[in-house]
Formats: structure tokens, C-alpha cells, sequence
């Protein structure tokens, strides 16, 4: 047994001198392609499908028709669960989800790289529909709100993995815990408080962002570097595996059978 501990330590436990701290793992190279890039399509997107041809301009916000919008009407264009990111109800709602994603998606990719940063994005997008699909099953929805929220969450998943090898953690914790609960809380009160009784006014709906931030924290457990291993990470990657894909499985098989 104590052959066994040795060796562990060994192979996972590194020296002091031997750590790789996370403010050294900062690089522009490769440099960050995802997060720039799917900004990018969103808000090339957004004004493509936003241009009224007859008043030659933009249409804000846009029209529940759109064949991208998530309906809960419509989950058979299964399509709808991932392409609704690309439009937004408004410039507005576009400039601020942009801004996030940049602010707290460049630096993430900058360390992690681009092909975690994406699979954390698309995760949350997918949750964020299907959360909606289970918990809030008479809303629309638009916008990458459920991208954005799994890269805040991300945050939280990589301080929690690498606490002690990144200076001003708890700054950073309670930076995106303003961040994430300040959108929230306006996402919360636009849900409630507009009308949706015009066809062109629906709401975005904030269970995208709480759904989008749980798989965010999930799968940022499951595939974030962590530069100090320690047997209570085993059992936090293996925590977060059965979370996502419970929730996942659920929320597929709702969606087939209800």
C-alpha cells in the first residue's frame, strides 16, 4: 500500500518547482480562434437575417418567425436547438452577450485552448435549449446567452481545478458572480415583464442562461487543464460527468416522448 501511495504521488502530484502555474499558460499561440470566430458568424448572422429588404433596415427585435428562433412549436426542426445563437432579439442584446463572450472567452481559450473552449460553448448552447424545452416550455428563444453562461461558468469550474495556482481567485469568483447574476437577474424580469402577445416582441428566457451555465461548470470540470492533479479530482470529474449527461438524457428523452 504505501508502494502504491509513493507511486501515485509520483505520477501525479508534482514538486513544487516542477507546477505549472496558471497565469504562466497565457499564449497567443496558437491564438485564440474560436470564441473570435463564432462572435464573428453571430454577428454576421444577426445582420444578415435582420434586414428588412422592403424599409432597408434592420428589424429589432427579430420576428418570431425566423427559421432559427427556438419554438416550443417547432422542436421537430430539431435544427432550432443549436442555430438559434445566431440571432438576437436586438442590438442591444447582441453588443452585451458579444461583449461577455469576448471578455470571458479569449482569456479561457488563451489557456485551454480552443478545441475545450468550443466544446464548452456548444454545450451550453444545446443545454440551454433543451432546458428550456423541459422548464419553460411556452418560451421563444434567441441568442448565445446559453454559450456565454457555460464560458462564465467555465471560470468557476477552472478556479475551482486550479485555485492554488492562480493569483487573485476570489477576485476573479466574485467578478463573475456579479457578472452572472446581474444578467440574470434582467433576464428574469424581461421574462415577466414584456408582452408577449406581439408576435415580433418575444422574450429570451432566463432558464437558457441557468441551464447553458450548469453545463458550462459540468464540462468545464470534465475537460479544463488542471495544473495541480489531485485524487479529488478523479472524483469531481466523475461527479460532473454523471450530472451532465443525467440532465442531458432527460432532457433528449423529454423531448422524444412528451
Amino acid at each position: 500500500m504505501a508502494r502504491m501511495s509513493r507511486r501515485w504521488r509520483r505520477e501525479h502530484l508534482l514538486e513544487e518547482g516542477e507546477r505549472h502555474f496558471h497565469a504562466d499558460n497565457y499564449s497567443c499561440f496558437p491564438p485564440p480562434i474560436f470564441v473570435p470566430t463564432i462572435t464573428l458568424v453571430e454577428i454576421c448572422s444577426f445582420i444578415y437575417y435582420s434586414l428588412d429588404p422592403e424599409d432597408r433596415g434592420v428589424t429589432v427585435p427579430l420576428p418570431a418567425r425566423s427559421v432559427f428562433i427556438y419554438r416550443p412549436d417547432r422542436r421537430l426542426e430539431v435544427w432550432r436547438f443549436i442555430f438559434y445563437m445566431l440571432v438576437h432579439a436586438g442590438w442591444v442584446h447582441l453588443f452585451f452577450n458579444m461583449l461577455v463572450q469576448l471578455t470571458v472567452g479569449v482569456p479561457l481559450e488563451m489557456v485551454h485552448g480552443s478545441f475545450r473552449v468550443g466544446l464548452i460553448y456548444m454545450a451550453g448552447v444545446l443545454a440551454g435549449s433543451l432546458g428550456m424545452s423541459v422548464f419553460d416550455m411556452s418560451g421563444y428563444l434567441v441568442g448565445a446567452s446559453g454559450g456565454v453562461y457555460a464560458l462564465l461558468a467555465a471560470h468557476l469550474a477552472n478556479i475551482l481545478l486550479n485555485y492554488t495556482e492562480m493569483e487573485l481567485a476570489v477576485y476573479k469568483l466574485v467578478a463573475v458572480l456579479i457578472v452572472a447574476g446581474a444578467d440574470v437577474g434582467l433576464a428574469i424580469w424581461d421574462r415577466y415583464t414584456n408582452d408577449d402577445d406581439d408576435d415580433d416582441k418575444h422574450t429570451t428566457g432566463y432558464v437558457a442562461h441557468l441551464m447553458g451555465a450548469l453545463a458550462g461548470f459540468t464540462i468545464g470540470l470534465l475537460v479544463l487543464k488542471h495544473f495541480e492533479h489531485k485524487l479529488k479530482t478523479q472524483i469531481i470529474w466523475w461527479l460532473a460527468l454523471t450530472i451532465y449527461s443525467a440532465c442531458t438524457l432527460f432532457a433528449v428523452f423529454w423531448n422524444v416522448y412528451h
